[in-house]
């Protein structure tokens, strides 16, 4: 079985009116397209992107034979760190194009003028607890359904999450919990969770394969920080999965593609983001990145009918207000889950 994943642009306008036109979900042709009429500058065009970063085999190769262009691929580590390394190299880019910048961390990048031109979207999902079926059966214990159930005491020492200053999904959660228990309540709760002894970790990697019971991993923590598409990758033989989303934990988290400033090759650049926009990737996504594609109308697998459903009602914030508080709340968390 594969890895399956699981596991941002103007300079000018005021950086949360720039958020929110950037984050309204575009998925048509980014703005700064040079047109699908340009000369690539160079054979060669390097994707910049996050380590969950796969498509199926022959996908790349498809657009090589297509364009004449070579594709090499830098994975940065997790999203959260793709950003950062972003904004660190921005005088010296590390490729051309880059594929990974969520909505949780894209005006991090947008306000240092990283990006040429807009972001297109190419992908969703919903960040969301995931809990190991089996270990909780052979508990006799139900699993939690909320965000307050992962406070109480009959869960404590079970929960692993990634650290909001490095993972995407991380971010994702915290402001998910901070949607739910809001400016005043949030800081109560991780201190809660803290006391129950959640555990932190880098990555969502490193919280999925390394720390989870369930899937591949072989750690000790039954509850796992993951994506509503998760339960999809442990079906088993049998049609089932051994995994479950709680799908009242979840918060919308999307992806966008986009053409580096300073980019060597940017006519190459922009050709590899329109070929990410295309059906041929979006009917990928699915089964290699486990992640909804952008375009609603792609057909999805059978069984993610039955065990990747997106959630209902997922948490949400406004992406003006993420880009004027996301260091402030990443500060709070980090003082009273780290410190």
């Amino acid at each position: 079985m594969t890895t399956f994943r699981r596991t941002t642009v103007t300079t000018a306008t005021a950086a949360s009116a720039a958020a929110a036109l950037l984050l309204s979900g575009c998925t048509g042709q980014p703005e700064g397209d040079q047109g699908a009429d340009a000369s690539p500058a160079s054979d060669t065009v390097t994707l910049v992107t996050h380590d969950s970063f796969a498509l199926s085999d022959g996908i790349l190769a498809k657009f090589e034979d297509e364009t004449g262009l070579t594709v090499e691929v830098n994975a940065a580590g997790d999203a959260g760190t793709l950003a950062n390394q972003l904004v660190l190299t921005k005088d010296a880019p590390l490729g051309d194009a880059v594929f990974g910048i969520d909505n949780t961390f894209a005006s991090r990048v947008t306000e240092e003028g990283v990006i040429a031109g807009d972001l297109a979207q190419i992908d969703q999902g919903d960040v969301c607890i995931n809990a190991d079926k089996e270990w909780f059966a052979e508990q006799n214990l139900d699993a939690p359904e909320t965000l307050a159930d992962l406070a109480e005491p009959g869960y404590q020492g079970l929960l692993v999450v990634s650290n909001p200053a490095t993972s995407s999904p991380g971010l994702a959660f915290l402001l998910a919990t901070y949607d739910a228990f809001g400016e005043n309540g949030f800081g109560d709760y991780w201190q809660a969770l803290r006391e129950n002894d959640v555990k932190v970790v880098d990555s969502w990697e490193d919280a999925y394969y390394v720390d989870f019971s369930g899937a591949d991993g072989e750690g000790d923590r039954p509850l796992v920080l993951s994506y509503s598409t998760s339960p999809a990758y442990t079906v088993t033989d049998d049609g089932e999965s051994t995994t479950t989303a709680l799908l009242d934990t979840c918060f919308r988290q999307e992806e966008y593609a986009g053409v580096l400033t300073g980019a060597d090759n940017p006519d190459g650049a922009w050709e590899l983001v329109r070929f990410l926009q295309s059906d041929t990737v979006q009917e990928d996504l699915p089964g290699s990145m486990y992640m909804y594609p952008a375009h609603e109308d792609v057909p999805l697998p059978a069984e993610w009918v039955k065990h990747a459903p997106l959630a209902e009602d997922p948490y949400e914030v406004a992406p003006e207000d993420i880009a004027a508080h996301r260091d402030e709340w990443i500060e709070a968390w980090t003082a009273i889950v780290l410190g």
